[in-house]
């Protein structure tokens, strides 16, 4: 199955990189938009979300609006730690360079169990499917990080039409996303979230 994993990666990740930048940035303006509206993005209390590399969908404009509306703000942080930490921010001057090529928060401020009280999570990847698997970028660093929140908040995938297949040959281990979000459409994955912003 491994082997048939990486060979979709590869060839999507090859479809992605050729995407122009006028295209990318046009797709992930509609993204935004559609998750800026979706009912669990507006109630939740904190957002966690990634900074997007290589042709990824961009989440700035999340980003921004959610600062605006004084929500808590959450980014990923490597930096040697197993599993990657998601890490508060307040404005764009708080990020610096980090390991794989993508910025990361410079502060310390971890989210806590307490943020996961009306938390949403904005997950990128590289394939997705309508039952809510996902296929990342491998090494499977995103899905242990989505381990640690056990079920609390709402798990969003951001990814163009074109990397929606019919079925994400998933391993155990990998986390489903409830929602996947393309510039045509919100896919409800059916998936519950155990706990969500009351």
């Amino acid at each position: 199955m491994e082997e048939t994993r990486n060979g979709l990666r590869s060839a999507m990740l090859q479809r992605r990189s050729a995407l122009s930048p006028s295209i990318c940035l046009a797709w992930s303006r509609l993204i935004q938009t559609k998750t800026l509206e979706l009912p669990q993005y507006l109630a939740a209390r904190s957002v966690a979300l990634y900074r997007a590399i290589q042709n990824e969908v961009e989440t700035r404009a999340i980003m921004d609006h959610a600062l605006r509306q004084k929500k808590k703000v959450f980014c990923p942080k490597l930096s040697g730690e197993e599993p990657a930490v998601f890490v508060q921010i307040s404005s764009e001057e708080d990020f610096r360079p980090g390991p794989l090529g993508m910025a990361e928060p410079s502060g310390d401020t971890r989210l806590s169990q307490a943020d996961c009280v009306g938390l949403i999570v904005i997950v990128p990847g590289v394939l997705f499917d309508c039952q809510g698997n996902r296929l990342g970028r491998g090494g499977g660093w995103y899905d242990r990080a989505l381990q640690w929140f056990d079920d609390r908040g709402v798990f969003v995938g951001l990814g163009y039409e074109f990397q929606v297949i019919d079925r994400v040959p998933a391993q155990s281990w990998d986390e489903k996303v409830h929602y996947v979000i393309t510039e045509s459409r919100v896919i409800d994955c059916g998936i519950t979230p155990q706990r969500i912003a009351r």
